[in-house]
C-alpha cells in the first residue's frame, strides 16, 4: 500500500526529530525531488518508458518531440504497413547525406534541439511515427503517488533522511548511516530495473549464484 504524502512528511520529521519550523513541506519536497531526479539519473526504471505517436509533414524535415521527453530512445516508422527503425545519427551526418534535400521515406534521426528531431531524407508523405522516450519523474505530493512512493518508498525515505541531515549538517553519523542505506537501495534497485526485468528465463536461465566448493 502505497505511504501518502502527509505521511511521508511525518516518517521524516520522526526520523530527524526536528519539526516542521526547520524541516517545511516545502523544504522537504524540494528534497523529495532532488532524490526522485538523482535515482532517475542513476537508474533507468521502467515506470519512466513512455511511448506517443505522431505523424510526419511532407517536406517538413523536423519533427516536434512531446513536451515531457527528457531523452529519446528510439523511433520507429510504418510505411505500408511495415514497421521499421531510424538509424540515429549526427546532425553533420543529416546535412551531408542529405544535402541536395532529397525526399522519400526517412532512414535516419538527429537530435535538432530540445524539441525538435531532424530527419532524412525528408519525408515525401505523412507516415505514422512512433516516439519511444524517458520522461522526467513524477513529482510524489499531496495529490499525485508515484511509482516510487508505491513501491519503493524505503529508498525514497532513506535518499530524503540524507538529505536533510546534509541539510542540518548532522549528526554526521546519521547522514552517513542514511546515505549508505540509500546508495545500497539505488543498487539493487538498479538490478532489478536493468538486471532482472532486462533479461528472459526463458531465453537465458534463472539467475544463479556461483557457491565455491571447498576443497576436499
Amino acid at each position: 500500500m502505497a505511504i501518502t504524502h502527509a505521511n511521508f512528511l511525518t516518517q521524516v520529521r520522526n526520523y530527524t526529530e526536528v519539526d516542521s519550523n526547520v524541516l517545511s513541506d516545502t523544504l522537504i519536497d524540494q528534497f523529495i525531488r532532488n532524490v526522485e531526479l538523482d535515482i532517475a539519473g542513476k537508474v533507468d526504471y521502467d515506470d519512466l518508458r513512455k511511448y506517443a505517436t505522431t505523424s510526419t509533414i511532407a517536406s517538413q524535415r523536423y519533427l516536434s518531440m512531446p513536451s515531457d521527453l527528457i531523452y529519446l530512445r528510439s523511433v520507429q516508422i510504418t510505411n505500408s504497413g511495415v514497421r521499421d527503425f531510424l538509424e540515429k545519427r549526427d546532425t553533420s551526418f543529416i546535412s551531408e547525406y542529405n544535402g541536395a534535400d532529397a525526399t522519400g521515406v526517412p532512414k535516419y534521426y538527429a537530435n535538432w534541439d530540445d524539441q525538435n528531431i531532424a530527419i532524412a531524407p525528408i519525408p515525401n508523405a505523412a507516415f505514422t511515427i512512433q516516439i519511444n522516450y524517458i520522461i522526467d519523474p513524477p513529482h510524489f505530493t499531496s495529490t499525485n503517488n508515484t511509482f516510487l512512493s508505491t513501491y519503493q518508498d524505503a529508498l525514497l525515505l532513506h535518499g530524503v533522511l540524507s538529505e536533510c541531515f546534509s541539510y542540518l549538517k548532522g549528526p554526521m553519523d546519521m547522514y552517513k548511516l542514511y546515505l549508505d542505506k540509500y546508495n545500497e537501495e539505488v543498487q539493487a534497485f538498479g538490478l532489478q530495473q536493468m538486471g532482472q526485468r532486462r533479461r528472459g528465463q526463458y531465453e537465458e536461465g534463472v539467475p544463479r549464484v556461483q557457491i565455491p566448493s571447498p576443497s576436499p
